[in-house]
């Protein structure tokens, strides 16, 4: 990985709307904008010329089903993605991008599996629609958005919880050089206005983009 000169590190986000959708991205770039260097890319620029500038690959989530997976990245590439991973760099997943940090897709987490939240025990919430989650970031209450997220079940030893769902699975984890969140930071405000009126006094003012920031600068201090 080349040295960056440049005081701000570099984030290759990957945008394919709708299942990576520009909403998304739109959300990282004003939650991260102002620290890091970001790039959008698509699965056609995914390459080894684009990794060699990148600190953070980043895939946000959309509207989709996680197998949309298998339309964009065959086995050359996804190996890219874990070889990137492997040789120091760093991997930010939100929503869709958390679930294909698991063993059917990039396959890069150790003993961790990006499950549907709305399937697991417990979960207070039981369809997949566009809400909000009680969730407990660092030990504050939040109402997050949540649009058919995964939990990340197994070894709670080999990760750090960041935040976890009412249920006490684990939503937001750091392991190693990966970070992957379940529910959407990034979210702007008016994902919480028409059609979803009914949690626009969820709005969080622009507080969950600075647990994002704060999310990627500690995924990014690790080695």
């Amino acid at each position: 990985m080349p040295i960056n000169t440049d005081m701000k590190q570099n984030i290759a986000l990957f945008r394919h709307h709708p299942e990576c959708s520009q909403d998304c991205c739109d959300g990282i770039i004003q939650s991260l904008g102002n620290n890091y260097n970001i790039t959008l890319f698509s699965e056609n620029e995914l390459n080894q010329d684009l990794l060699d500038n990148t600190d953070v690959i980043a895939f946000p989530g959309g509207i989709g089903d996680s197998e949309s997976y298998n339309n964009f990245f065959k086995r050359k590439k996804e190996n890219l993605v874990a070889d990137f991973v492997d040789c120091g760099g760093y991997y930010l997943g939100i929503c869709m991008g958390a679930y294909w940090a698991g063993s059917n897709y990039f396959d890069i987490l150790d003993d961790v599996e990006p499950e549907q939240y709305i399937t697991r025990p417990d979960a207070d919430i039981k369809r997949s629609y566009s809400t909000v989650a009680d969730v407990t970031w660092n030990d504050q209450q939040e109402k997050m958005f949540f649009y058919d997220g995964c939990a990340l079940v197994g070894d709670t030893s080999k990760f750090k919880t960041v935040a976890s769902y009412a249920n006490g699975d684990p939503m937001a984890i750091i392991q190693n050089r990966i970070g992957i969140i379940g529910c959407h930071p990034e979210s702007q405000q008016y994902w919480y206005e028409k059609p979803r009126q009914y949690i626009k006094e969820y709005w969080h003012q622009g507080r969950h983009h600075n647990l994002l920031l704060e999310f990627v600068n500690e995924l990014t201090a690790q080695h």
